[in-house]
């Protein structure tokens, strides 16, 4: 690691010391070149309220260590469908209808893409089962009638975005959206990220836990809600007993079971951030990756209960940086101004302030 980054490295290491994370990894680009790549503390599970995992859990985290990330999966979700623009097989401005005949929401790729489409929540209450069932969730999306007029509003397609836009991969391409990913930029880019893993992949998962047990209980806010719907259908998105088996690790969710290494996002964004090439490989077009991050909604989100900025499946910040943030502390994305790419990925369900710490030691040395 570079000594100018030494303070990112010490905060990373009191994160630890003072009972705040059990096992994460952090990865950042800057100028082009890995400058951090940390790894530390444990992938087993360690039961909630403690600090420790549970006794006799020998499983130091590994850098090649994968962990379920939540949302921040949904930019690579999007990357994906936006190969397919790139090439000219779909239009941004198409109606999804034009390549989903059965999609009765008249939405276009675009608002899909936006999260405005009208569709944050799955519309049938399913069982945790359905996770692994794509055809019967697409299906009841295809059928929904839409929560608002598509493009009035945002509200993050929390748990429907990647049956969206992965069907929309799938209708064009006839890949399945995590085949589409590993051959089309997992393999070509060198990214250790999939969605749906092989049994040998599953035995280098991180087995995720919650830092209070309430944690849950907050996510879902008010029962009824909005919000409580969206990330509640399927059920068990938020069980750790669901979370930790093979079921959950083997299906494709998108939007939010995307399994990866710190380093695999930080490397994704620095192609991004680089125009879309990456190595030499060129994945995306400079004037689509241009068209992907810049704002395409300002206002209010209905689901996440604040003013969001979406681009086409990031989210934008006021200073510039764009990309995702997931439930439980997870995060990914490139700060062009600054010249670098951030990844933070940890097992510990809690909230954001071990990220917000980091890259304020990070600032510090810049």
């Amino acid at each position: 690691m570079h000594a100018r980054f030494a303070p990112v490295r010490d905060c990373f290491h009191d994160l630890f010391a003072a009972g705040r994370e059990t096992g994460a990894a952090l990865t950042i680009w800057y100028d082009g070149t890995p400058v951090v790549d940390l790894a530390g503390g444990s992938r087993a599970a360690v039961p909630p309220g403690s600090a420790v995992p549970a006794a006799g859990a020998d499983q130091p985290w590994r850098p090649d260590t994968l962990v379920n990330v939540y949302s921040v999966g949904k930019p690579v979700a999007a990357l994906c469908l936006l190969a397919l623009v790139d090439r000219g097989r779909v239009d941004l401005d198409a109606p999804v209808s034009a390549y989903w005949p059965e999609f009765r929401t008249p939405a276009t790729v675009r608002q899909v893409l936006s999260h405005t489409a009208g569709l944050p929540a799955f519309p049938v209450p399913r069982p945790a089962e359905a996770v692994a069932d794509w055809g019967l969730l697409c299906a009841d999306l295809a059928a929904a009638e839409p929560e608002w007029a598509p493009g009035s509003v945002a509200g993050e397609h929390a748990w429907t975005y990647g049956h969206l836009v992965g069907e929309l991969v799938r209708r064009v391409d006839g890949r399945p959206v995590g085949r589409f990913l590993a051959e089309e930029i997992a393999g070509p880019w060198r990214l250790d990220l999939a969605f749906g893993l092989a049994a040998a992949d599953q035995r280098r998962c991180a087995d995720l836990s919650y830092e209070d047990p309430g944690w849950p209980i907050r996510m879902l806010g008010d029962p009824g809600s909005l919000r409580a719907r969206a990330l509640g259908n399927p059920a068990g998105g938020l069980d750790l007993a669901v979370l930790n088996g093979p079921r959950w690790r083997s299906a494709e969710m998108p939007a939010v079971n995307l399994h990866a290494t710190a380093a695999a996002l930080a490397r994704l964004y620095a192609g991004l951030l680089a125009g879309g090439t990456l190595d030499g490989v060129r994945l995306f077009s400079p004037e689509l990756v241009a068209e992907a991050t810049r704002v395409q909604y300002d206002g209010p989100d209905l689901v996440l209960d604040r003013r969001a900025y979406w681009t086409l499946g990031m989210q934008w910040e006021p200073d510039g940086s764009w990309g995702m943030g997931g439930i439980g502390g997870s995060s990914a994305w490139a700060d062009p101004d600054r010249g670098y790419t951030f990844a933070y990925a940890t097992a510990r369900l809690a909230d954001h302030d071990r990220v917000e710490d980091l890259v304020e030691a990070l600032h510090s040395c810049l």
